[in-house]
């Protein structure tokens, strides 16, 4: 019995097209809501960029792939980068042909700077302005996920420099890093251990390379129609596109609704 649902934001709840939370997922939601049912965002984004889930209400977050989990007012769970990755990383980036990254402490976002990519991948997930901090400035911060724009080929020359950690794309053009060994299914076990669930009691829906950690983590793995090959073969159901409301289709498939 489906206890608890997992769900990525971006191209799962949330549609790319209208940046909003379709009235069909809505409605699916608040039901399994009121069966009982704990619903938690499972998401690369920060918590200040959890802008566009409406007046949904949900049992806990579990952001930055993972890597920061609460449920209600209590943090479960975080780790963050190891420090010295983070100098690397800094460093680099300055020495190379400028490489864009946002760089993500427990309060902040900040980004070294704007191109062309950075800028598509904003307007697509509809995030706010934001501050640009040279890439030296913010060695002394603790991060939780660097997310950096270079090409698919590049990565893994640039995560061999960073033995602590590692990376996952839900986007061609840029890789979030994040500390080693974290990923959305361990955001997944600490939360369910602080809960008192087991992982056969939960589903996770998501549609990005990013979330298939989860898909493959829990009891039922759901992907979205609008996911890319490797999350479908991932996954033990796939559903209708974020647009056709695949989270409702998927929670009715499965007795949830």
């Amino acid at each position: 019995m489906i206890k608890a649902i997992f769900l990525d934001i971006d191209g799962t709840m949330v549609s790319f097209k209208t940046h909003c939370v379709s009235g069909e997922t809505i409605k699916s939601l608040r039901e399994a809501r009121r069966n009982g049912v704990k619903i938690f965002v499972a998401t690369g984004r920060h918590r200040t960029d959890i802008n566009n889930l409406g007046d949904l209400e949900f049992d806990g977050y579990m952001s930055l792939n993972g890597a920061y989990c609460w449920v209600g007012n209590e943090t479960v769970f975080k780790k963050s980068i190891p420090q010295q990755d983070v100098l690397t990383f800094a460093d680099y980036i300055e020495r190379e042909p400028k490489i864009p990254c946002f760089f993500v402490d427990a309060e902040r976002v900040t980004v070294n700077m704007i191109n062309e990519d950075v800028q598509k991948m904003m307007e697509l997930v509809n995030f706010p302005p934001r501050t640009i901090v040279p890439a030296n400035e913010v060695k002394n911060r603790e991060m939780f996920q660097l997310t950096a724009f270079f090409p698919v080929e590049r990565e893994s020359e640039i995560v061999a420099m960073l033995p602590g950690c590692s990376s996952s794309r839900w986007h061609p053009t840029f890789a979030d890093i994040t500390v080693k060994g974290v990923d959305k299914s361990v955001g997944i076990q600490k939360i369910i251990e602080y809960i008192g669930l087991s992982k056969d009691e939960v589903m996770a829906i998501g549609d990005g390379g990013n979330d298939i950690s989860m898909i493959q983590y829990a009891g039922v793995g759901v992907a979205m129609g609008n996911g890319g090959e490797e999350v479908k073969l991932a996954a033990d159901y796939v559903t209708a596109t974020v647009d056709e409301d695949g989270v409702g289709q998927a929670l009715r498939r499965f007795g949830v609704i």
